[in-house]
């Protein structure tokens, strides 16, 4: 049931409980989300024919004493799974996502194999970003004026092709520096469209109250993706080679076309004006620049991933420092294990209303934890580190996006997605430009340090000029 066609909630129960039922009291009420307190025990956002034949033990998980109360708050919540669109979507993306992050190891993987150089490997990122930015605003715009689900489904099956043409490359062995940057140019066209038009579909998927469980959802999703993916190209690619790595990524991303493909139409709202083109674009950005709290959130995220991100420092340093080996999956998976850790007790984040003042904290935990693995010589201690950064960054994504799939109307979130994406996918591969950089001129380690606590200073700094961020509050806003 969509938020267009959910009826709102009573405000009472219609009848008395049963006798035997637990008391109230036992289940605090702030342990539950709002749209989860008892109404004659059935959630609203659940349709059953018949209530009192509701059997016992399908609602005895929702009620008993303080245990149940403190799982519910802790735990992630799963209730956006009820729905069956976008539990395929939510399927799909995360099955998907474990390829994609094979390849993303495997590219850089063999650019160093092929060059000796992590400034080649960061040059990866340059490549990324262009089609990024260009294509990620466009893509957005787009999907605020055709059907996202199809355009879901064109965009998804240009990525596919570009992991063909990678498998093919491997097992021919073309060894082509030109050829791999530009299907990695290709694959990124694909993304910056597809990403930006997955997310503004969630909120036609669920209700409202149900998006910010959504979003932990996606983002545990991808970071399960990006933990075993990883994990899986250390051993693929030790004992395999490039040409399986890629193949597993085809493979995978199959599924992700079967969940574009199962979803319903979800047409614009409404009558749109104008075209998909540059004015369109222009009017995302105009909007933008009025919205201080959303604009800053995008740039807090900028300087965590584009000053600190030591992606492009792994190939490196799994070999210099770390024995090489399967030590490259590990980084790799490294900040994805705390991410996927940090989703599974995400149960609190819904109930945060200083998002501001969480955000900027979450940051500088993710710039002080990437600073101290930098300064790590014991494989098992930076992937630790590490993984603490990917849990803060994991409750900073989970932030972002609830602001602004909350605070922008549907008419532009397909256009702010784009920007989303521009700058989620972008920030990375701005960090993997620095990180190889200066590397090339300073050394490995001071690049790695220094943009972990450079990071951690400039999000305080840009918190503190503009309030706005910091005094952004859920309850008056």
């Amino acid at each position: 049931m969509t938020s267009e066609q959910q009826p709102p909630p009573t405000d009472t129960p219609d009848s008395d409980p049963p006798e035997d039922d637990p008391p109230e009291d036992d289940v605090p009420q702030d342990a539950l989300p709002q749209d989860d307190i008892p109404q004659d025990d059935v959630p609203h956002d659940v349709v059953r024919d018949d209530v009192p034949g509701v059997d016992a033990a399908q609602d005895g998980d929702r009620s008993t004493g303080p245990r149940a109360g403190l799982l519910r708050r802790v735990a992630i919540d799963t209730r956006p799974l009820k729905h069956d669109a976008y539990r395929r979507l939510w399927l799909g993306q995360g099955v998907s996502f474990i390829g994609f992050q094979v390849t993303a190891v495997a590219v850089p993987v063999q650019v160093y194999d092929m060059t000796g150089s992590s400034f080649w490997v960061g040059m990866i990122g340059l490549v990324n970003l262009v089609p990024l930015i260009v294509f990620g605003l466009w893509g957005g715009a787009v999907a605020d004026h055709m059907d996202r689900r199809r355009l879901l489904l064109l965009s998804s099956l240009v990525t596919w092709a570009s992991t063909f043409v990678l498998l093919a490359q491997a097992l021919l062995g073309a060894e082509n520096l030109a050829l791999i940057m530009a299907v990695v140019a290709l694959q990124a066209v694909g993304f910056a469209i597809s990403s930006p038009t997955r997310s503004a579909i969630i909120p036609r998927l669920v209700d409202e109250s149900l998006v910010p469980a959504a979003n932990t959802l996606n983002f545990t999703a991808a970071t399960v993706g990006g933990l075993t993916g990883p994990l899986f190209a250390g051993v693929v690619l030790a004992h395999g080679g490039y040409g399986l790595a890629y193949g597993l990524d085809a493979a995978l991303f199959t599924v992700g076309l079967y969940a574009a493909v199962r979803l319903p139409a979800i047409p614009p709202l409404g009558d749109i004006a104008g075209a998909p083109g540059l004015r369109s674009v222009l009017d995302g950005l105009r909007y933008l620049t009025t919205q201080p709290v959303l604009m800053m959130s995008f740039v807090v995220d900028i300087i965590a991933m584009g000053v600190a991100m030591p992606r492009a420092l792994f190939p490196e340093l799994a070999e210099t420092r770390f024995g090489g080996g399967d030590a490259v999956g590990w980084l790799f998976a490294s900040i994805a294990i705390g991410a996927v850790i940090g989703g599974l007790i995400s149960g609190w984040i819904g109930r945060v209303h200083r998002q501001g003042v969480a955000l900027v904290v979450s940051i500088v935990v993710w710039g002080l934890a990437v600073a101290a693995a930098g300064l790590a010589h014991q494989l098992w201690l930076a992937v630790a580190l590490l993984a603490v950064g990917g849990g803060a960054d994991l409750v900073s994504a989970v932030f972002r996006q609830t602001m602004l799939l909350t605070y922008a109307p549907d008419e532009m979130r397909g256009r702010l997605q784009g920007v989303f994406t521009v700058v989620v996918a972008g920030g990375p591969r701005l960090g993997d430009m620095r990180a190889g950089a200066t590397a090339s001129v300073a050394g490995a380690t001071a690049s790695w340090v220094g943009g972990g606590l450079a990071c951690a200073v400039l999000v305080v700094v840009a918190g503190f000029a503009v309030p706005a961020l910091l005094r952004y509050d859920t309850r008056t806003t």
